[in-house]
C-alpha cells in the first residue's frame, strides 16, 4: 500500500501523537511490540460471554478502564432460549464488574458507542473487528479478541507489534452517486483483504472536510476488511457537527497531525474521480464498477449494519423509493442501526417511504451482517451495505453477497437487477436527494449505568445451562507431535473456521457444543476427525490465515478439540494473537512452497519447544511420513513465547502473579 519507505521514520502524525499519549511499554518503532493504556472498552454479545468469563478468571472485581460497555446486537434473535439467556448472563455480569449494558433492540455497537461514549484523543479496544469504526472522531480505536479487551479492563496494557503509519490523503468532493462506501471499496479494490495489515490507515487532506462523522465511519469500518490495525481521521469541525447533534459538544476536542508530519507510507485519492464501485460475491476486495456488473438479476438488497449505518445512508434510500415500488421478487430489507435511527427514520416521514414501497424494517442490530436472520436463498444475488461478503456469512451456505453503497443498493432494488445510480438517474431524471436531518438527533437508546461497587459486589452472573466456561488450558508439550488434521486454502476467515449465522451464534457460550462446528464449511468431517484424535493436532493453512472477525471462538473451540499449532503462509493479526492467547502456537513457513508438501494425515513433530521458543527463533518441523523438514518461525514475543508454553495468557498470568486483577497495573 502506497509509496516510500521506513526512512526517515514517521512522525508528527495523528497515529504517532495517540499512540504516545497511551505508550506505557515499549518503543514506538515499527514492527516493535508495545502495550497501550486504554481508555474505553467494548463487547459484543457474540464475544461478550466470554469477556465476562475471562474476568472472572483473571480475578476482577471491578473493570479499571475509564468506561466498559456490553452491547447486545448480534444474538438478538431469539429463536430458542439461548440467545436470551446469554443476554441475561451479559447483564448480571455488566452489573457485577461495574459496565454500562446496551440490551437488544437499543442498536449496533459501533455507530451507538460514538454516539454516546465516543471522544477525540482517547483509546478503545473492542472485542470486534469493526471497533476500528471510532477512528471517524479521531480515537484511536483498536479490535482484539476478547481476552485482550478482558485484560484492559483488568487494567493491563493493549500489546500489539508498532504498525507502521499509512497517510492517505483525500482530495476533491465526490460527485453525486458516489458516497463513503464507494471509498472504501477503491481501497479495497487497490490493495485487496491484507493490504494493511500492520498498518494504521490515517486519513487527512482537504477531502475529509466534504465527510460527514458517519461517512467516516464507513470508511474507518472497512478498514478491517483491509486489515489494518486501525484508522484514524481528524477531529475537525465534522467531528465537531456530530458531537453536538447528540448533545455531546463539550467532549470535542481538535486533533489533527503536524504540517511536517511524516508518513511510512503514503497513498492518494482524487474523491471527485471515483465512480460507483461494488464487490462481486464472495471477498470485500474483488471490486469492480457497478457499471461492469450491471444486468445480473438482484433478490434481495439489505440496508444498515455498521457497514453504512448511518440516519443519512438509511434515509436516502427511502427518498429513492418515495412513490416507487421495490420490483417483484425483490426484497428490499432494512436493519436500521438503533432506535434513535429508526425514530428519526419515523419522525421525517422516512419510514413511511419504505413501508408504502414494500420495504421490510427490521429490528436495531446487526442481523443480516452476522447471518442472524435475512439470508437470501441459495445462489440468489443479494446486494448488502454490510462490511464483509465471505461465503456463508449470510447464513445461507451458498449465497451470493455483494457490496455497494445505499444508493447502488436501493435504485437496484427498484429495478431488480444490478444498476449503476448514474444511468437510472438520467434514464428517470431524478437527482441526488438532498437530505435535511433531524438536528438534534435522537438519543433514545436505553443503556443501564455500572451499579456503585458496594452494589455490584453483592450481583451474581445468571448462568443458564447453554453456558460452559472456559475449557482447561494445560501447558505446551516439550516435544509436540500429531497429525495434520486440516489443510486449507488462502484468506480462511474466522467464519470459515467458527461459523456465525442463526446456527452458530446461539452456541457461543457453549464451547462444546460451538465445537462441533469448527472448520465445518471447509471440511464437515474435522470436529469428528479431531474428537477421535488422542493428544495434540496440528492445521495447515495459507495466506493471511484468519482473516475477518476478531472472535477468539476461532481459537478457543479447535483448542478444545486437541489443536496446538497451526503452520500458515501468514497471519491475520487478530487471529494470531488469539491463538497465542490460547496456547497455540502460530507458525509461518520460511518457504512457502512447503505448505503444499504437507498433506491431511501427515504426522509432525517439533521437538525441545521448552528450550528454543523464544523471540526471534527459527524452529524445525519434521514431517515423520514423509522424511521431510521445513523451518518455521513464530513472530511472538517473550511474553506471548511465555502465553503459549503455559497453555495460554491466562495460566500464564496465574503462574506468575496471582489473579491479575488484584495486582498493580498500568493505570496506577
Amino acid at each position: 500500500m502506497g509509496t516510500g519507505g521506513p526512512a526517515p521514520p514517521a512522525a508528527g502524525t495523528l497515529a504517532h501523537q495517540l499512540i504516545a499519549a497511551h505508550l506505557v511499554e515499549g518503543a514506538a518503532l515499527p514492527g516493535e511490540e508495545i502495550g497501550l493504556r486504554v481508555d474505553q472498552a467494548l463487547t459484543q454479545d457474540a464475544t461478550g460471554t466470554l469477556v465476562m468469563q475471562e474476568l472472572e478468571a483473571l480475578g476482577v472485581d471491578r473493570v479499571r478502564t475509564d468506561l466498559g460497555v456490553s452491547y447486545v446486537d448480534h444474538t438478538v434473535l431469539q429463536t430458542d432460549r439461548r440467545n436470551a439467556e446469554d443476554h441475561l448472563f451479559l447483564r448480571s455480569a455488566a452489573r457485577r464488574f461495574g459496565l454500562w449494558y446496551s440490551g437488544p433492540g437499543n442498536g449496533v455497537s459501533h455507530p451507538l458507542h460514538m454516539q454516546r461514549f465516543g471522544v477525540p484523543g482517547r483509546s478503545l479496544a473492542g472485542a470486534d473487528s469493526h471497533t476500528c469504526a471510532a477512528g471517524a472522531l479521531g480515537m484511536l480505536a483498536i479490535g482484539v479478541g476478547g481476552l485482550d479487551v478482558a485484560l484492559a479492563m483488568a487494567g493491563r496494557p493493549l500489546h500489539l507489534r508498532m504498525p507502521r503509519i499509512v497517510g492517505i490523503r483525500l482530495t476533491g468532493v465526490p460527485p453525486p452517486w458516489v458516497g463513503a462506501k464507494d471509498i472504501a471499496l477503491e481501497l479495497l479494490r487497490r490493495h485487496g483483504v491484507k493490504g494493511a495489515v500492520g498498518r494504521i490507515l490515517e486519513y487527512h487532506g482537504p477531502g475529509p472536510a466534504a465527510l460527514t462523522a458517519m461517512d467516516r465511519h464507513v470508511i474507518a469500518v472497512m478498514g478491517a476488511e483491509l486489515g489494518a490495525t486501525a484508522s484514524v481521521f481528524p477531529a475537525d469541525e465534522a467531528v465537531r457537527a456530530f458531537l453536538r447533534s447528540v448533545g455531546r459538544e463539550e467532549d470535542f476536542t481538535e486533533l489533527t497531525a503536524e504540517p511536517d508530519a511524516r508518513y511510512d507510507l503514503t497513498e492518494e485519492i482524487d474523491l471527485s474521480a471515483l465512480e460507483p464501485l461494488i464487490a462481486r460475491p464472495s471477498s470485500p476486495d474483488d471490486v469492480v464498477p457497478v457499471r461492469e456488473a450491471a444486468g445480473e438479476p438482484v433478490s434481495q438488497a439489505v440496508v444498515g449494519s455498521s457497514g453504512n449505518p448511518g440516519l443519512r445512508d438509511i434515509a436516502v434510500v427511502a427518498a429513492l423509493v418515495h412513490g416507487r415500488q421495490v420490483a417483484p421478487g425483490v426484497s428490499l430489507d432494512i436493519n436500521p442501526t438503533s432506535r434513535g435511527v429508526l425514530l428519526d427514520l419515523t419522525r421525517m416521514s422516512a419510514a413511511a417511504d419504505l413501508i408504502a414501497a414494500g420495504a421490510r424494517i427490521h429490528q436495531a442490530g446487526c442481523l443480516g451482517c452476522i447471518g442472524m436472520g435475512q439470508a437470501p436463498a441459495a445462489g440468489r444475488n443479494s446486494l448488502r451495505t454490510v462490511p464483509r461478503n465471505f461465503r456463508g456469512r449470510s447464513g445461507t451456505a451458498e449465497d451470493a453477497v455483494w457490496l455497494c453503497s445505499p444508493e447502488t443498493a436501493a435504485v437496484s432494488a427498484l429495478t431488480g437487477r444490478i444498476t449503476d445510480p448514474r444511468e437510472w438517474a438520467a434514464e428517470t431524471g431524478t437527482r441526488h436527494p438532498e437530505l435535511t436531518l433531524p438536528d438534534p438527533a435522537a438519543t433514545v437508546a436505553t443503556l443501564e449505568e455500572p451499579l456503585p461497587p458496594d452494589v455490584a459486589r453483592t450481583v451474581r452472573p445468571e448462568r443458564g445451562p447453554g453456558i460452559s466456561g472456559l475449557p482447561e488450558l494445560d501447558p505446551l508439550p516439550d516435544t509436540l507431535d500429531g497429525p495434520v488434521l486440516l489443510t486449507a486454502g488462502d484468506n480462511v476467515s474466522t467464519d470459515d473456521i467458527s461459523p456465525a449465522g442463526a446456527a452458530a451464534l446461539p452456541l457461543r457460550s457453549d464451547i462444546p457444543a460451538l465445537a462441533a462446528l469448527t472448520f465445518t464449511p471447509i471440511d464437515p468431517g474435522y470436529p469428528r476427525r479431531a474428537a477421535e484424535t488422542p493428544g495434540p493436532h496440528f492445521v495447515v493453512g495459507g495466506d493471511n490465515h484468519g482473516q475477518g472477525s476478531s472472535r477468539e471462538h476461532a481459537a478457543i473451540t479447535p483448542r478444545h478439540l486437541g489443536l496446538r499449532a497451526v503452520l500458515a503462509t501468514s497471519f491475520a493479526r487478530i487471529h494470531r494473537q488469539n491463538l497465542a492467547n490460547f496456547g497455540i502456537l502460530p507458525l509461518a513457513f520460511d518457504d512457502s512452497g512447503d505448505r503444499d508438501r504437507i498433506a491431511v494425515g501427515d504426522r509432525l513433530r517439533l521437538e525441545g519447544l521448552h528450550g528454543s521458543l523464544a523471540p526471534g527463533a527459527v524452529l524445525r518441523v519434521h514431517n515423520l511420513t514423509r522424511g521431510e523438514h521445513y523451518t518455521v518461525h513464530h513472530g511472538l514475543s517473550a511474553r506471548q513465547c511465555e502465553a503459549v508454553l503455559a497453555g495460554g495468557v491466562i495460566p500464564a498470568l496465574a503462574r506468575r502473579t496471582g489473579p491479575v486483577g488484584a495486582h498493580s497495573s498500568a493505570r496506577e
